[in-house]
C-alpha cells in the first residue's frame, strides 16, 4: 500500500472549551443543563444539579498525550494499569485541540487530508438529561452554536465538525438539522440508544420519528452514531458508571468495558428490524468509534430475523445494511473480517486522534495493515470517506 497516499481520518476530536455547555445556553436554563464549578479544589461538570464523574478533568488540561495508551490496548505489553501507564505523563493541552487554525498546521504535520470532528464530552451529556428533553434541546443548541463559532462545520474544506443532534423532540431535531444544513454541515452526529421522548423512550426508527428521516435522506447527509454513553445498564454485574471503566481505566476489567459496540449493535439491529432503510432509501448511516466485532453477529441475526419473518420485509435487511451502513473498525480489530463482510465500499478510517486510546499518529494505521491493496487501501483511508462528506440530496 502506497504509504504517501492521501488520507481521510473519519474519527478525530476536539476537547471543548471551558464554556462550551454554557456560552449559548440560556441562564435560565443552565441549572437544568451543565454547568462549570469548582468542588473541593477542582473542576466539575456539573449536570443538572450532580456532579458528573465521567471525566476526571473535564477541562482535560493537562491531558494524557495522543495514544498514549495505544500498547495498552494492543495487548498492555507492560502490564500494568492503565492509570499507571499514565502517570506523569500528562502534558498542557496543545493548541490544536481547540483551534482549527493550529489543527490545520498539525493536519499539514500528519499529512492527513481530511478530518472529520466528533465531541469529546458533548456525546456523553443526553443520558443524565433524557427525562428532560427540554433541557437536552437546551443544551445541545447551545453546543451546536458553540461548535459553528469555534470550529466551523466545514473549515477550509478540510475540517468537518458534526453538529450533535438528539430526537427527545422531533420537531426541534428537524429545525436544528435545518440550521445546521443551512451553515454548511456535511454530516450529523448522535448517540446509538433508544430515544426518550417526553412520552417516554422510542426507537429510533419509530415512525414517529419519520418527519427527521425524511429530511436527512432528502437533504443526503451521513448521519453519524459515535460511541459515548448510551445509558446501558451493567444489570448489577458492575458499576453503572460510564466514566473510567468504559475507557479501561479501572484497575479491573469490567463488563462496562464491552458495552460500546453492544450499544451500536442494538441500535442498528433495531433500525434495519423496523426498516428505516426501506422507507427512506438515500440514508447514509456510518458507524464510528463503536467497533466491528459485534458485526458478523448482527448480520447473522438479522439474517434470522428476515427467514423467520419473511412477510415482514420488502427487501432484504442483510442487503440494505451493507448498501446504507458504513463501518469504521478499532484499529485494534479485525480489518480484514469486517472488509469481507461489507464490503471494501463501506469500510471507513478512524484513528480517535487525538484521545489516548486512539493511535498515535493518524497514519500509524499503515503499520497496522500493510497488506492491504492499493485499491483497498485507497477506498479505506480515503475515498469512502470523502464521498460520505459529499451532500447526495434524494
Amino acid at each position: 500500500m502506497n504509504t504517501s497516499a492521501p488520507l481521510f481520518d473519519c474519527d478525530n476530536h476536539y476537547y471543548e472549551a471551558p464554556d462550551a455547555f454554557q456560552r449559548h445556553v440560556p441562564k435560565a436554563m443552565q441549572p437544568r443543563c451543565v454547568e462549570l464549578a469548582e468542588i473541593n479544589g477542582r473542576m466539575r461538570h456539573v449536570v443538572a444539579g450532580k456532579i458528573d464523574f465521567s471525566v476526571g478533568n473535564p477541562l482535560f488540561d493537562p491531558v494524557g498525550p495522543a495514544g498514549s495508551l495505544h500498547e495498552y490496548y494492543r495487548g498492555n505489553p507492560e502490564k500494568l494499569p492503565a492509570a499507571e501507564l499514565m502517570r506523569g505523563r500528562l502534558e498542557p493541552q496543545p493548541a490544536c485541540y481547540r483551534d482549527p487554525v493550529a489543527r490545520i498546521a498539525k493536519m499539514d504535520e500528519q499529512s492527513v487530508t481530511g478530518v472529520w470532528l466528533f465531541p469529546t464530552l458533548g456525546i456523553l451529556y443526553e443520558e443524565p438529561l433524557k427525562h428532560d428533553p427540554a433541557a437536552v434541546c437546551a443544551l445541545f443548541s447551545g453546543f451546536n452554536r458553540w461548535l459553528l463559532e469555534d470550529w466551523g462545520f466545514n473549515h477550509q474544506d478540510r475540517i468537518f465538525s458534526a453538529p450533535y443532534i438528539s430526537l427527545a423532540d422531533v420537531d426541534w431535531a428537524c429545525r436544528e438539522l435545518e440550521w445546521a444544513l443551512e451553515h454548511g454541515a456535511r454530516m450529523i452526529v448522535m448517540r446509538p440508544a433508544a430515544v426518550f421522548t417526553a412520552n417516554g423512550p422510542l426507537p429510533p426508527a419509530d415512525p414517529h420519528f419519520d418527519p427527521f428521516w425524511a429530511r436527512v435522506s432528502e437533504a443526503g447527509i451521513t448521519a453519524v452514531i459515535h460511541t459515548g454513553n448510551s445509558g446501558y445498564s451493567t444489570n448489577g454485574y458492575a458499576s453503572d458508571g460510564f466514566g473510567r471503566a468504559s475507557i479501561g481505566m479501572s484497575r479491573r476489567p469490567s463488563v462496562k468495558n464491552l458495552t460500546l459496540g453492544r450499544a451500536a449493535y442494538d441500535f442498528l439491529f433495531s433500525i434495519s428490524c423496523d426498516n428505516l432503510f426501506e422507507r427512506f432509501p438515500n440514508l447514509r448511516l456510518a458507524s464510528i468509534e463503536n467497533g466491528s466485532g459485534f458485526l458478523r453477529d448482527l448480520l447473522l441475526n438479522l439474517g434470522h430475523a428476515r427467514d423467520r419473518n419473511p412477510w415482514h420485509f420488502k427487501q432484504d435487511p442483510v442487503d440494505l445494511f451493507r448498501e446504507h451502513v458504513h463501518m469504521s473498525p478499532f484499529w485494534e480489530d479485525d480489518l480484514d473480517e469486517v472488509l469481507e463482510l461489507m464490503g471494501p465500499d463501506r469500510v471507513i478510517y478512524g484513528s480517535d486522534w487525538p484521545h489516548m486510546e486512539g493511535l498515535p499518529h493518524p497514519r500509524d494505521i499503515l503499520d497496522e495493515a500493510p497488506h492491504l491493496s492499493k485499491e483497498v487501501g485507497q477506498r479505506f483511508l480515503y475515498q469512502n470517506t470523502a464521498e460520505l462528506t459529499v451532500l447526495r440530496p434524494s
